[in-house]
């Protein structure tokens, strides 16, 4: 075969971001090693994290990372435990939980974040099994450590070290979900966090002879946390769960050396690592049922502007139409005009006068009703000029019951879907009054702002304040007028003889020049009409 007579060749490519992800992977295990102890081993914690925030093309260089830092410890270390267990026990760790964490990844994507735990533990429970093994199969003289006792330190302290780094890089793997951090500036969260931060200060302070004082304040560590767990799921653990640990772990008595224990300490430990696992896994839940249970203010948000794309695609439908029918009547115009022309020259001017009159009447009329499919003014001399010169505004005139309109504020300011819910929730009101009531009506408007917040009040009232609305025509109101006013974060009230319509303008600059020939710019509007 071809292969066998010219050889072959191997191939692979080296990334210089790949070098420098293992340069950084290694240095930060180193670091940390330093920072631990027998009872909280942090490079565990990076190996879990690495893991989980490094795509798997690049775990190869995650994996030279952890040969790299092994080479530098334990290379002094050959002629003491011999150089079998220094290269097959620095090689096998990282494979084995690389494993584990590619086994636990369609959970999650499809899961809670309750995966975490079963990674943590599983992860946990490997390395020391392999550990352990190793040490008793490739030392030359075992650990004088009961096997149990010491399996049961590497276990915790794996476990703990990794519910302290992993649910940070949990964190920046959700970077990007919709969460509001601003909640996190509340007081009861940072009142939380203070208490954390008093409770470790206190910990420095007592002496580490008052075994029963260290405790209490080392078990009071759980109540913030529970209290962040409360207040934001998920993510209130992934906060509290690092910070308690690490106050914990750097508050301790050590020696300073990587191989210090703490054995009132440690019993401790075992108390915050279930409440740890059970913060961990109870905040998803909490997150979940929330989310269940009470729309979120951001789900509110994209329920708006769904309806506000909605309302501003039905508006361009209309929009299109009312040009279309437009340029009908401009059709008709031209070809009537030539037809009277002609009608004049051969002499009939009566019938050619006459005609003239009876279209322009129909033609003005043709297009008052056009205006009201879509207000084209409304485009150009914003909501206000559209309702008082607009063929709405002839129809209500017709009515002979709609009083002088009370118009304040400048519409032009507010963005142009705004206007046009604005225009449509007017005549919706005043065309359920003339239906439903009788007498004089009055209609007001007064654009502002409320909280920052571009708006406009609309009010459609009785003239006669000492009449009450039917109450066919409130539920009524409150059936037709609502879903715009939901669309713009607004609301319908029905009180006595009026109904108010609020409508703000939330979206603001969002939604500006989603219509064509959208002129805000040269919008004119009085101030007061």
């Amino acid at each position: 075969m071809k292969w066998l007579q010219n050889g072959f060749e191997l191939s692979f490519r080296i990334r210089p971001a790949g070098l420098a992800l293992a340069a950084l992977y290694a240095v930060a295990c180193w670091a940390t090693w330093h920072l631990s102890v027998d009872q909280f081993f942090l490079p565990a914690g990076i190996r879990v994290a690495a893991l989980l925030l490094t795509p798997k093309r690049m775990w190869p260089y995650l994996i030279l990372g952890e040969y790299a830092y092994f080479a530098q410890m334990r290379y002094p270390m050959i002629e003491d435990y011999g150089m079998a267990w220094v290269i097959v026990g620095s090689a096998c760790l990282i494979p084995a939980v690389a494993l584990i964490v590619h086994l636990h990844h369609k959970l999650m994507a499809f899961t809670t974040e309750s995966w975490l735990l079963s990674i943590a533990a599983s992860a946990a429970l490997v390395a020391t099994a392999l550990k352990l093994g190793l040490i008793h199969m490739l030392w030359p003289v075992p650990p004088s450590m009961p096997f149990y006792t010491n399996a049961m330190l590497y276990v915790l302290s794996d476990y703990i070290a990794i519910l302290t780094v992993a649910p940070l890089a949990l964190l920046w793997m959700r970077r990007r979900s919709h969460y509001d951090w601003t909640t996190w500036r509340r007081h009861p969260t940072l009142a939380a966090l203070a208490l954390l931060g008093v409770l470790g200060a206190l910990l420095i302070l007592v002496s580490t002879q008052a075994h029963s004082a260290r405790a209490t304040l080392q078990l009071l560590l759980v109540l913030p946390v529970i209290a962040l767990t409360c207040m934001h799921g998920w993510r209130g653990a992934a906060v509290g769960v690092p910070l308690m640990n690490i106050i914990l772990s750097q508050t301790m008595p050590t020696t300073g050396f990587p191989g210090s224990f703490d054995e009132t300490t440690f019993f401790t430990q075992q108390i915050i690592a279930i409440t740890s696992t059970a913060l961990i896994a109870l905040g998803p839940r909490i997150t979940h049922h929330y989310h269940q249970h009470a729309p979120a203010p951001m789900t509110a948000s994209r329920a708006s502007a769904f309806s506000r794309s909605a309302h501003l695609a039905n508006e361009q439908d209309l929009r299109e139409r009312a040009l279309g029918l437009r340029q009908i009547a401009d059709d008709i115009e031209e070809a009537l005009g030539e037809t009277v022309q002609q009608l004049k020259a051969d002499g009939h001017e009566a019938p050619a006068t006459d005609l003239l009159r009876a279209f322009s009447r129909r033609s003005r009329r043709f297009r008052e009703l056009t205006s009201m499919v879509y207000p084209t003014e409304l485009e150009h001399a914003g909501l206000y000029v559209a309702l008082r010169a607009g063929g709405l505004s002839e129809t209500w005139n017709a009515s002979h019951r709609i009083v002088r309109p009370m118009l304040g504020g400048d519409p032009c300011q507010l963005s142009m879907g705004l206007q046009l819910a604005a225009y449509r929730t007017f005549a919706e009101a005043v065309s359920l009054f003339l239906k439903e009531e009788t007498g004089q009506i009055q209609i007001s408007a007064r654009c502002g702002r409320y909280k920052g917040v571009r708006g406009i009040v609309l009010n459609v009232a009785l003239l006669d304040r000492h009449r009450t609305l039917a109450s066919r025509t409130m539920e009524r109101a409150i059936d037709r007028l609502s879903a715009r006013a939901h669309a713009y974060s607004g609301s319908v009230q029905c009180r006595g003889h009026r109904i108010t319509m609020v409508l703000l303008d939330t979206a603001g600059e969002a939604e500006r020049g989603t219509l064509p020939n959208e002129r805000s710019d040269i919008c004119v509007t009085p101030t007061r009409q």
